[in-house]
């Protein structure tokens, strides 16, 4: 927990009131982030591609799936639009959420779901579609009642424990899976937005952890058990800031020298 809270600190000191701050401190992390949510469902998203969109608007000699691309222009406009409600600490609503839902899926739900399932970016599933080993999902008919619900019990929440919460928005959230897809990004979109607007560091999900956060939202579809994903996130948290905070303490990291890749240490041979 001491790690945790010392990342806590460095985000607050940085005392961030602006976009143009949220951009400074969020330079790397935000292409990080894309990257890291959109590869644990898309294994064709690449961190180079991804990176040349954020920075230059376009990719050259691209020879992958469309939806890709799409999907990692979405994931830039979604920052590029919650970043003065960010500032701002606007409070999640239905309607937020469905927004960026809409911004995230923008050009990516194939001709099934678009045309024969009739579902649209930014609007609840009208089926019943379930996720994970256990077929969680609410009732088509439920998901606005429930994620209503969900979003004032969160609001509401007055208490120190940002990251718990946060942890019990993102769990109750893919449960319900209250969308035909993209449920996976637009909650962890959501999670990081509510750490923000709360002052606590958003956190990457990396995918080279995506098993055991997949087996962490199973055991709270199973029985409930929020703890492990507590303490996987704090742990991402803790691992998406560690170079920062080391940079921030003055810690440079060791580098091997020449005399490293000589035998023996000698570099007359």
């Amino acid at each position: 927990m001491e790690q945790y809270n010392r990342v806590i600190g460095l985000w607050q000191s940085y005392k961030i009131t602006s976009a143009v701050d949220l951009d400074k401190y969020l330079d790397s992390f935000r292409i990080l982030f894309a990257f890291h949510s959109g590869k644990i469902e898309n294994e064709e998203i690449t961190y180079h591609d991804t990176r040349e969109i954020f920075e230059n608007g376009k990719v050259v000699s691209y020879t992958g799936s469309p939806r890709a691309l799409f999907e990692q222009q979405n994931q830039k406009l979604c920052y590029e639009f919650l970043k003065e409600k960010i500032i701002k600490r606007e409070p999640m609503s239905v309607e937020l959420v469905k927004e960026i839902h809409r911004i995230l899926t923008g050009g990516t739900y194939d001709e099934r779901r678009y045309i024969v399932n009739e579902e649209r970016p930014g609007e609840f599933k009208k089926h019943d579609y379930v996720t994970g080993v256990h077929e969680v999902g609410s009732a088509a008919e439920n998901v606005e009642s429930e994620l209503t619900e969900l979003i004032a019990e969160v609001n509401e929440y007055g208490g120190k424990d940002v990251l718990k919460a946060s942890t019990y928005l993102h769990a109750r959230f893919e449960y319900i899976h209250p969308f035909a897809d993209g449920n996976g990004r637009v909650g962890r979109t959501l999670m990081n937005y509510y750490l923000m607007i709360h002052n606590h560091p958003p956190l990457i999900v990396y995918d080279e952890d995506k098993r055991m956060y997949f087996e962490c939202l199973q055991k709270y579809d199973e029985a409930e058990e929020l703890n492990p994903l507590y303490e996987f996130l704090k742990y991402e948290t803790e691992k998406t800031w560690e170079k920062a905070l080391a940079l921030a303490n003055g810690m440079k990291s060791e580098r091997k020298g020449l005399s490293d890749f000589i035998q023996g240490g000698n570099l007359d041979r």
